[in-house]
Protein backbone atom coordinates (compact mmCIF):
# COMPACT_ATOMS: atom_id res chain seq x y z
CA UNK A 1 0.00 0.00 0.00
CA UNK A 2 2.69 2.23 1.08
CA UNK A 3 5.06 1.66 -2.13
CA UNK A 4 1.41 2.18 -4.58
CA UNK A 5 1.00 5.82 -2.57
CA UNK A 6 4.79 6.56 -3.37
CA UNK A 7 4.52 6.07 -6.72
CA UNK A 8 1.56 8.00 -6.98
CA UNK A 9 3.17 10.33 -5.54
CA UNK A 10 6.25 10.73 -7.28
CA UNK A 11 4.27 10.51 -10.47
CA UNK A 12 2.39 13.29 -10.06
CA UNK A 13 5.38 15.72 -9.05
CA UNK A 14 7.46 14.32 -12.15
CA UNK A 15 4.70 15.37 -14.11
CA UNK A 16 4.45 19.03 -12.34
CA UNK A 17 7.86 19.56 -13.07
CA UNK A 18 8.10 18.95 -15.91
CA UNK A 19 6.17 21.92 -16.63
CA UNK A 20 8.24 24.22 -14.05
CA UNK A 21 9.70 27.35 -15.60
CA UNK A 22 12.81 28.41 -13.34
CA UNK A 23 13.04 31.75 -14.40
CA UNK A 24 9.94 32.62 -12.93
CA UNK A 25 10.89 31.73 -9.14
CA UNK A 26 11.59 34.35 -7.07
CA UNK A 27 13.68 32.39 -4.43
CA UNK A 28 13.72 35.25 -1.42
CA UNK A 29 9.93 34.99 -2.13
CA UNK A 30 9.54 32.01 -0.26
CA UNK A 31 10.93 33.16 2.99
CA UNK A 32 10.62 36.64 3.06
CA UNK A 33 7.26 37.67 1.78
CA UNK A 34 4.82 38.39 3.91
CA UNK A 35 2.47 35.49 2.84
CA UNK A 36 5.90 33.04 4.17
CA UNK A 37 4.65 33.15 7.64
CA UNK A 38 5.83 29.76 8.15
CA UNK A 39 9.36 30.49 6.49
CA UNK A 40 9.83 33.45 8.32
CA UNK A 41 9.27 32.04 11.66
CA UNK A 42 11.02 29.08 11.07
CA UNK A 43 14.17 31.24 10.46
CA UNK A 44 14.15 32.93 13.07
CA UNK A 45 14.27 30.08 15.03
CA UNK A 46 17.19 28.58 12.91
CA UNK A 47 19.40 31.66 12.86
CA UNK A 48 22.74 31.38 11.07
CA UNK A 49 22.90 28.90 9.03
CA UNK A 50 26.29 29.56 6.86
CA UNK A 51 28.44 26.73 7.06
CA UNK A 52 25.72 24.18 8.15
CA UNK A 53 24.92 21.17 6.86
CA UNK A 54 21.86 20.89 5.44
CA UNK A 55 19.33 18.02 4.05
CA UNK A 56 16.35 19.72 2.09
CA UNK A 57 13.65 16.71 2.13
CA UNK A 58 10.91 16.86 -0.35
CA UNK A 59 13.09 19.71 -1.57
CA UNK A 60 10.34 20.48 -4.97
CA UNK A 61 11.53 23.09 -7.65
CA UNK A 62 14.35 23.71 -5.03
CA UNK A 63 13.49 27.25 -3.49
CA UNK A 64 14.59 26.13 -0.28
CA UNK A 65 17.73 24.68 -0.92
CA UNK A 66 19.05 27.63 -2.77
CA UNK A 67 17.75 30.01 0.05
CA UNK A 68 19.49 28.41 2.57
CA UNK A 69 22.88 27.63 -0.16
CA UNK A 70 22.56 31.43 -0.83
CA UNK A 71 22.67 32.60 2.95
CA UNK A 72 25.95 30.22 3.31
CA UNK A 73 24.68 26.68 3.98
CA UNK A 74 25.92 23.06 2.12
CA UNK A 75 22.69 21.86 1.07
CA UNK A 76 20.94 18.15 -0.50
CA UNK A 77 18.11 18.83 -2.48
CA UNK A 78 16.25 15.61 -1.85
CA UNK A 79 13.02 14.07 -2.93
CA UNK A 80 11.29 10.86 -3.89
CA UNK A 81 10.77 12.97 -7.69
CA UNK A 82 13.46 12.40 -9.78
CA UNK A 83 11.88 15.82 -11.58
CA UNK A 84 11.77 17.68 -8.40
CA UNK A 85 15.43 16.87 -7.79
CA UNK A 86 16.08 17.79 -11.62
CA UNK A 87 14.67 21.03 -11.56
CA UNK A 88 15.93 22.27 -7.99
CA UNK A 89 19.43 21.64 -9.79
CA UNK A 90 18.84 23.75 -12.44
CA UNK A 91 17.21 26.60 -10.04
CA UNK A 92 20.70 26.32 -8.16
CA UNK A 93 22.56 26.62 -11.89
CA UNK A 94 20.32 29.53 -12.42
CA UNK A 95 21.45 30.85 -8.85
CA UNK A 96 24.61 30.02 -9.24
CA UNK A 97 25.29 28.03 -5.76
CA UNK A 98 26.31 24.73 -5.42
CA UNK A 99 23.86 22.42 -4.37
CA UNK A 100 23.75 18.45 -4.43
CA UNK A 101 21.00 16.18 -5.72
CA UNK A 102 19.67 13.04 -4.56
CA UNK A 103 16.16 10.99 -4.87
CA UNK A 104 15.34 10.27 -1.44
CA UNK A 105 12.53 8.36 0.29
CA UNK A 106 12.00 10.34 3.68
CA UNK A 107 10.79 7.14 5.69
CA UNK A 108 13.76 5.75 4.66
CA UNK A 109 16.39 8.07 4.58
CA UNK A 110 19.40 7.44 3.00
CA UNK A 111 22.02 9.14 4.96
CA UNK A 112 23.85 7.68 7.95
CA UNK A 113 23.24 8.93 11.51
CA UNK A 114 24.15 11.94 12.90
CA UNK A 115 24.36 13.32 9.69
CA UNK A 116 23.46 17.13 9.27
CA UNK A 117 23.09 19.91 11.10
CA UNK A 118 19.64 21.13 9.91
CA UNK A 119 16.71 19.01 7.93
CA UNK A 120 14.39 21.04 6.59
CA UNK A 121 10.80 20.02 4.81
CA UNK A 122 8.53 21.93 3.51
CA UNK A 123 5.07 20.40 2.54
CA UNK A 124 6.59 17.38 2.52
CA UNK A 125 4.96 15.13 5.38
CA UNK A 126 1.15 15.27 4.09
CA UNK A 127 2.45 13.42 1.06
CA UNK A 128 3.89 10.83 3.36
CA UNK A 129 1.89 7.72 4.55
CA UNK A 130 3.74 7.87 7.45
CA UNK A 131 4.53 10.83 8.56
CA UNK A 132 5.95 9.78 12.37
CA UNK A 133 8.56 7.60 10.45
CA UNK A 134 9.65 10.18 8.52
CA UNK A 135 9.94 12.43 11.93
CA UNK A 136 11.92 9.31 13.31
CA UNK A 137 14.61 9.47 10.12
CA UNK A 138 14.63 13.41 10.41
CA UNK A 139 15.52 13.12 13.91
CA UNK A 140 18.09 10.00 12.81
CA UNK A 141 20.32 11.56 10.44
CA UNK A 142 20.75 14.80 12.94
CA UNK A 143 23.72 15.61 14.57
CA UNK A 144 23.36 15.61 18.53
CA UNK A 145 21.83 19.70 18.87
CA UNK A 146 20.73 19.36 14.96
CA UNK A 147 17.61 21.10 14.27
CA UNK A 148 14.19 19.31 12.55
CA UNK A 149 12.30 22.24 10.64
CA UNK A 150 9.31 21.37 8.44
CA UNK A 151 5.84 23.05 8.07
CA UNK A 152 2.22 21.46 6.27
CA UNK A 153 -1.11 21.53 6.07
CA UNK A 154 -3.24 21.19 9.10
CA UNK A 155 -6.65 18.78 8.96
CA UNK A 156 -9.07 20.87 10.78
CA UNK A 157 -9.98 23.91 9.29
CA UNK A 158 -13.46 23.56 7.49
CA UNK A 159 -13.08 26.28 5.26
CA UNK A 160 -9.49 24.50 3.64
CA UNK A 161 -11.15 21.13 3.50
CA UNK A 162 -13.75 22.57 1.66
CA UNK A 163 -10.92 24.09 -1.11
CA UNK A 164 -9.43 20.99 -0.77
CA UNK A 165 -12.50 19.18 -2.15
CA UNK A 166 -12.23 21.38 -5.38
CA UNK A 167 -8.87 21.51 -5.95
CA UNK A 168 -8.89 17.96 -7.12
CA UNK A 169 -6.62 18.16 -9.68
CA UNK A 170 -3.78 20.22 -8.18
CA UNK A 171 -2.90 18.01 -5.48
CA UNK A 172 -2.32 14.24 -5.15
CA UNK A 173 -5.70 11.97 -3.42
CA UNK A 174 -3.33 9.97 -0.86
CA UNK A 175 -2.18 13.03 0.90
CA UNK A 176 -3.47 13.50 4.60
CA UNK A 177 -2.99 16.77 6.36
CA UNK A 178 -1.55 16.67 9.76
CA UNK A 179 -3.73 16.23 13.28
CA UNK A 180 -1.83 19.13 15.17
CA UNK A 181 -1.29 16.35 17.81
CA UNK A 182 1.96 15.72 15.83
CA UNK A 183 3.31 18.66 17.97
CA UNK A 184 3.04 16.17 21.27
CA UNK A 185 4.87 12.78 18.95
CA UNK A 186 7.38 15.47 17.94
CA UNK A 187 8.39 16.70 21.22
CA UNK A 188 8.20 13.00 22.58
CA UNK A 189 11.61 12.65 20.23
CA UNK A 190 13.16 15.44 20.50
CA UNK A 191 14.89 17.85 22.85
CA UNK A 192 13.09 20.97 22.97
CA UNK A 193 10.17 21.63 20.14
CA UNK A 194 9.34 25.54 19.12
CA UNK A 195 5.82 25.73 16.51
CA UNK A 196 3.13 27.98 15.91
CA UNK A 197 0.51 27.75 13.42
CA UNK A 198 -0.60 30.27 10.43
CA UNK A 199 -3.39 31.55 8.48
CA UNK A 200 -6.71 32.02 10.45
CA UNK A 201 -8.28 35.19 9.44
CA UNK A 202 -6.13 36.04 6.54
CA UNK A 203 -7.53 32.67 4.56
CA UNK A 204 -9.98 35.65 3.68
CA UNK A 205 -7.65 35.59 1.02
CA UNK A 206 -8.33 32.70 -0.24
CA UNK A 207 -12.18 32.97 -0.29
CA UNK A 208 -11.26 36.15 -1.88
CA UNK A 209 -9.72 34.18 -5.30
CA UNK A 210 -12.72 32.51 -5.23
CA UNK A 211 -15.98 34.24 -4.64
CA UNK A 212 -14.32 37.48 -5.46
CA UNK A 213 -11.54 37.32 -8.55
CA UNK A 214 -13.40 33.77 -9.18
CA UNK A 215 -9.69 32.05 -9.95
CA UNK A 216 -10.33 27.93 -10.88
CA UNK A 217 -8.77 26.33 -8.01
CA UNK A 218 -8.15 23.34 -10.42
CA UNK A 219 -5.81 25.92 -12.86
CA UNK A 220 -3.78 28.00 -10.39
CA UNK A 221 -2.62 26.48 -6.85
CA UNK A 222 -3.31 29.24 -4.03
CA UNK A 223 -0.56 28.13 -2.41
CA UNK A 224 1.56 29.08 -5.23
CA UNK A 225 -0.22 32.56 -5.87
CA UNK A 226 -0.13 33.92 -2.20
CA UNK A 227 3.82 34.02 -2.84
CA UNK A 228 3.54 34.92 -6.31
CA UNK A 229 1.33 37.54 -5.90
CA UNK A 230 2.65 38.79 -2.00
CA UNK A 231 3.15 42.38 -2.98
CA UNK A 232 -0.26 43.13 -4.36
CA UNK A 233 -2.01 40.95 -1.49
CA UNK A 234 0.56 42.77 1.25
CA UNK A 235 -1.89 45.11 2.36
CA UNK A 236 -5.34 43.18 2.99
CA UNK A 237 -2.55 39.89 4.71
CA UNK A 238 -1.10 42.60 7.06
CA UNK A 239 -4.87 43.62 8.55
CA UNK A 240 -5.77 40.32 8.76
CA UNK A 241 -3.10 39.00 10.59
CA UNK A 242 -3.47 41.22 13.01
CA UNK A 243 -6.64 39.54 13.67
CA UNK A 244 -4.70 35.88 13.64
CA UNK A 245 -2.55 36.99 16.32
CA UNK A 246 -5.39 37.68 18.75
CA UNK A 247 -7.48 34.50 17.48
CA UNK A 248 -4.87 32.70 17.99
CA UNK A 249 -4.67 33.52 21.75
CA UNK A 250 -8.30 31.40 21.98
CA UNK A 251 -8.09 28.07 23.53
CA UNK A 252 -8.04 25.22 20.77
CA UNK A 253 -8.21 27.97 18.10
CA UNK A 254 -4.31 27.66 17.07
CA UNK A 255 -5.72 24.04 15.67
CA UNK A 256 -7.91 25.72 13.01
CA UNK A 257 -5.32 27.28 11.27
CA UNK A 258 -3.86 26.06 7.97
CA UNK A 259 -0.79 25.50 8.67
CA UNK A 260 1.75 24.12 10.76
CA UNK A 261 5.28 24.96 11.55
CA UNK A 262 7.91 23.42 13.92
CA UNK A 263 11.22 23.89 14.84
CA UNK A 264 13.20 20.67 16.87
CA UNK A 265 16.14 20.71 18.66
CA UNK A 266 17.50 16.86 18.78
Amino acid sequence: MQDEVLRKEQVFHDQWAAAIDVDGIQVADYFEACTAPENRFILKQLGDVRGKYLLDLGCGAGENSVYFALRGAECVAADYSPGMVEVALKLAEKNRVEVAGRVVNAMAIDFPDDTFDIVYASNLLHHIPDPRLAIQEMHRVLKPGGKACFWDPLKHNPVINVYRQMATKVRTEDETPLDIRIVDFVRSRFSHTAYDTFWLATLWIFLRFYLIERVNPNEERYWKKIILEHRRLEPSYHRLERYDRWLKKLPLMKRFAWNLAVVATK
